[in-house]
């Protein structure tokens, strides 16, 4: 049975209608899916990494903590990477990324993360200190006497020390010689006075 060359054309017709139509879904998909906006956060700082964005359009991304700008709205390429520091932080801070693609709103990306806080670290344990040493208890006398010799007193100063090392008492070892000395001389001058006497007699 001999087709009709007009049903050909129309079924021709039909195929190549819709194999256009796949090729035009890759195509719109294609751009879709090579859009890759990754990020991470953590408890000190934003990590971005944006690939395979349009290069012929402008893109822009900005990022905010509790609404307050951390990265002013700024513009890029094909690529984007950077690393930021985050504020510290007493609560869970609350980190937007805002990337808006020049080639249609399709291919932006807005999205919040939470940032904890930071574990500070534990202070260190202070060194014990040791305990005072305690004060040392008085020696009890001993019931044994000294036998050390007591000492003597120093004589007073200007004072000359008697002879012999001895005390002054009242007495001499000089004291015997001074009166026998004085004996003679009172024997002396007696026999003298008894010659004077003898002496006269005779003359008168």
């Amino acid at each position: 049975m001999k087709v009709p060359t007009r049903a050909w054309k129309r079924s021709g017709a039909l195929i190549a209608s819709a194999a256009a139509g796949l090729v035009g879904v890759g195509l719109c998909a294609a751009p879709a899916s090579a859009h890759t906006p990754l990020w991470t956060v953590t408890c000190s700082e934003v990590t971005i990494d944006l690939k395979a964005y349009n290069n012929k359009v402008t893109n822009t991304v900005t990022v905010t903590v509790d609404g307050k700008d951390l990265l002013p709205t700024k513009e890029f390429g094909r690529t984007f990477h950077d690393t930021i520091k985050l504020p510290e932080h007493q609560s869970v801070a609350q980190v937007r990324l805002v990337v808006k693609a020049g080639d249609g709103d399709r291919f932006s990306h807005d999205e919040t993360k939470s940032s904890p806080v930071c574990e500070s670290t534990p202070p260190s344990e202070p060194p014990e200190t040791s305990e005072p040493p305690k004060p040392s208890e008085p020696a009890e006398p001993s019931d044994t006497p000294s036998t050390e010799p007591p000492t003597t007193e120093a004589p007073p100063a200007g004072s000359t020390p008697p002879p012999g090392g001895l005390a002054e008492t009242g007495g001499s070892s000089a004291t015997p010689v001074i009166a026998g000395g004085a004996a003679v001389a009172v024997l002396a001058g007696g026999g003298i006075l008894v010659a004077t006497r003898k002496r006269r007699a005779s003359r008168g």
